[in-house]
């Protein structure tokens, strides 16, 4: 877990603003700005900075409120998303954003490069037309912005910040304050159907998005920050909203005083020049303003990232983890993790195309967008009393920044975002099994589920009333204090709720609540839990402390099941070949047949069950509640992945004189049913009257994995011996049915 190195905290409102807006207003303002007027028109740039800011303005407003819910440390974003989503998800997604911010610094610098366009022309012109590479500035640029980085640390780094943000503000300046022709003849006014190739709309997006990227860059500052929960609000909306305004402004600008031919004219990238007081200068010397400190504030931010990813123990080597979150002393800069983002930046320097590095940083930034997003509506949803941040947002504006951010993600390029998406997941995948034992999304997740839970059993309890017809499914309840010695009840019950029921499995401690009896209710609960920790485990677990079994029963009988239904069954187990806890079991029969539950009595066998034998149903027509209940509990229990492609078999015995109308009765019960039982598999045993009924059953279901047989609640109080005589047969599910189920 991260741990903070160092009380550096030096910084306060100041470096988040100027951070943020000197990343908003960077290379795009200045190389792309005049493309994207020029190909959609005015208002469809309006649309591409709303689309942008609906993306931004919920995830500022996010940040803003998860900033002052908690104290933020080293690692702006990453910090947030790890602590809300769990060390996995949050290490996933942070080295994601790592990588986009540090791209950013390689974006921002090749931009920086376009100032020199003058001196790519004089070469070319020199030399007959030989093109001399962007790299010859750019790298030489890099270097010159990493010494002072590494140098001077983020200290030097936030007083050029105010330098290149008043150089940036004067070029600014100058550009409203010029005129042109067309401009003069436009007279200000915008052509009001100025909006075309909108084809091309999400292109120029993806080309635009990373203007609207910086708007959290001043979040990886949260480290050095005095007081984050004041200074990133502030300064993050403060730089989100003058940034939008100062956008709508240039593009209206652009849109009255350049045709849009000049605009898509060859060369005329930085069409700003051609506008502004001096604009042959002052332009170039802003864009060199805007992109050094849109690569200055990234060349801060991305190394506090990759600490905080270090200082977590991301990287499986304790030596890696270790250097990457060594600081120094003098004055706290993560210096390694700065050569490591000056490495990546390099490399992707050599890339040289401003547009295919826009496109990689847009997918990257609209991942933490949405994971922001995403974390603020949670916790909004979920309604956990520790979530109590002094800046509120409201949870539909960040619900629909993450659809939004998703959304746009796969219509800016799908090719592109199924590659992140993938590239993502298998990152998930790889820190899954490197951390295995660092989990977290489900605590996220956790309370907005009780709410969903919460508000579906009240609904369904208030709805419950006005149902006229209900369709029956089982929700079962067992008790057991025998779940370390026999595991078969467990078992039961988990193939009834695996896919059409519901189950409640309660471990009984015998004692009275103390203290010492609470500690052992909670060890063994989650013993019971890792024991059952598989996906094909649908049962709720917990366990019950109670001094006798009938008090266990009468408090478990009275609470709803899980599902916000109300239980309706209840299953007692027992072990068939030493059936001492039988007596206590029929001693409290009769009070389940009060409660009017259906009642399932488990006798476990030794012996191994092998489901592809099958199940087997003894039916009894005389019992025509328990027949239906037999035939629907083999359906449901069938549905559990034990038994896919095991058999049910139906069995009736009966006299020669029956044998037409239990055939007819069996045919038409399957058939209604709409049951998986063919013919076949349904036999009718004729019997003289003195033949022994038990002694069919040995024969017949001797190798069946589980049979099933009715039986009378009243007649077992009478005589306990009509569960035995079954020696030959293995585990059996003996079933007292209350109500006679539509099957």
């Amino acid at each position: 877990m991260a741990t903070e190195i160092g009380n550096n905290k030096k910084f306060g409102t100041a470096p988040v603003f100027l951070t943020a807006i000197s990343t908003i207003l960077g290379a795009i303002l200045f190389l792309r700005f005049g493309y994207a007027v020029g190909t959609l028109g005015f208002w469809g740039v309006i649309l591409i900075i709303l689309l942008g800011h609906s993306l931004a303005i919920p995830t500022a407003l996010a940040i803003s409120e998860l900033a002052t819910n908690k104290r933020v440390e080293g690692g702006g974003e990453y910090f947030i998303i790890s602590r809300s989503f769990g060390f996995n998800i949050g290490a996933t997604i942070g080295i994601a954003l790592f990588l986009s911010q540090a791209i950013s610094v390689a974006f921002y610098v090749i931009g920086f490069t376009e100032t020199f366009e003058f001196v790519f022309d004089a070469y070319s012109n020199a030399f007959g037309g030989r093109v001399l590479p962007r790299q010859v500035i750019s790298i030489p640029v890099m270097i010159l912005i990493s010494v002072i980085v590494l140098k001077k640390g983020a200290g030097g780094g936030v007083k050029t910040l105010f330098l290149v943000n008043l150089i940036l503000a004067v070029s600014l300046l100058m550009f409203f304050l010029g005129k042109t022709d067309f401009g003069e003849i436009q007279g200000g006014r915008i052509p009001i159907g100025d909006i075309r190739n909108m084809d091309q709309f999400f292109i120029v997006l993806g080309i635009c998005f990373p203007a609207f990227a910086g708007i959290t860059a001043g979040v990886g500052l949260s480290g050095d920050l005095k007081n984050p929960s004041k200074s990133i609000p502030l300064g993050t909306l403060s730089a989100t909203l003058i940034g939008m305004i100062i956008y709508i402004l240039v593009a209206y600008k652009l849109a009255v005083t350049v045709s849009p031919e000049e605009m898509l004219a060859e060369g005329n990238q930085l069409i700003m020049k051609n506008i502004a007081i001096g604009g042959a200068i002052i332009i170039p010397i802003g864009l060199a303003a805007s992109t050094s400190s849109s690569a200055l504030g990234s060349l801060m931010v991305a190394p506090r990232t990759l600490q905080a990813l270090a200082l977590d123990g991301l990287f499986p080597s304790k030596k890696i983890n270790n250097w990457l979150s060594y600081s120094r002393k003098s004055d706290n800069e993560p210096i390694n993790a700065s050569i490591v983002t000056v490495v990546i930046a390099l490399a992707f320097i050599l890339m040289g195309s401003i547009d295919a590095v826009a496109k990689i940083i847009s997918m990257f930034f609209m991942v933490s967008y949405g994971s922001l997003c995403l974390i603020s509506f949670l916790n909004h949803f979920g309604s956990s009393p520790s979530y109590r941040p002094s800046f509120r947002s409201k949870w539909y504006i960040s619900l629909l920044g993450f659809v939004l951010s998703v959304w746009v993600m796969f219509k800016i390029d799908t090719k592109f975002a199924f590659v992140a998406v993938i590239v993502m997941i298998g990152l998930y995948l790889l820190i899954n099994i490197i951390h295995k034992d660092r989990l977290g999304l489900e605590s996220l997740f956790a309370n907005a589920l009780f709410q969903v839970n919460r508000n579906i059993q009240v609904y369904l309890q208030r709805s419950g009333s006005k149902v006229k017809q209900k369709e029956w499914r089982p929700s079962a309840i067992c008790i057991s204090k025998d779940s370390f010695v026999r595991s078969k009840a467990f078992q039961l019950l988990n193939w009834v709720s695996y896919k059409y029921g519901f189950g409640t499995y309660l471990h009984r401690i015998d004692g009275y609540y103390s203290k010492a009896t609470h500690k052992q209710a909670e060890e063994e609960l989650a013993k019971l839990i890792d024991m059952y920790d598989t996906t094909q485990n649908h049962l709720f677990v917990d366990t019950i402390i109670s001094p006798s079994y009938t008090s266990a029963i009468v408090q478990a009988i009275q609470v709803p099941g899980i599902s916000g239904m109300e239980n309706n069954m209840v299953v007692f187990e027992y072990d068939k070949e030493n059936p001492k806890d039988l007596p206590e079991i029929i001693d409290n029969i009769g009070l389940i047949k009060a409660g009017a539950f259906d009642i399932c009595l488990l006798a476990s066998s030794s012996k191994e069950m092998i489901f592809r034998n099958g199940i087997h149903i003894w039916i009894d027509f005389s019992e025509t509640e328990n027949a239906s209940l037999l035939i629907m509990l083999s359906f449901i229990i069938s549905g559990h992945p034990d038994w896919r492609r095991a058999p049910i078999r139906i069995f009736e015995i009966c006299h020669q004189r029956e044998y037409e109308e239990t055939r007819n009765k069996l045919s038409e019960l399957v058939q209604t049913g709409r049951l998986p039982i063919t013919e076949k598999n349904i036999e009718i045993i004729v019997v003289d009257t003195d033949q022994n009924f038990r002694s069919i059953i040995n024969e017949k279901s001797g190798k069946a994995a589980l049979t099933m047989i009715g039986f009378s609640a009243e007649a077992l109080k009478r005589n306990s011996d009509i569960l035995s005589g079954y020696d030959q047969v293995g585990s059996i599910l003996f079933v007292s049915c209350h109500t006679q189920k539509e099957i």
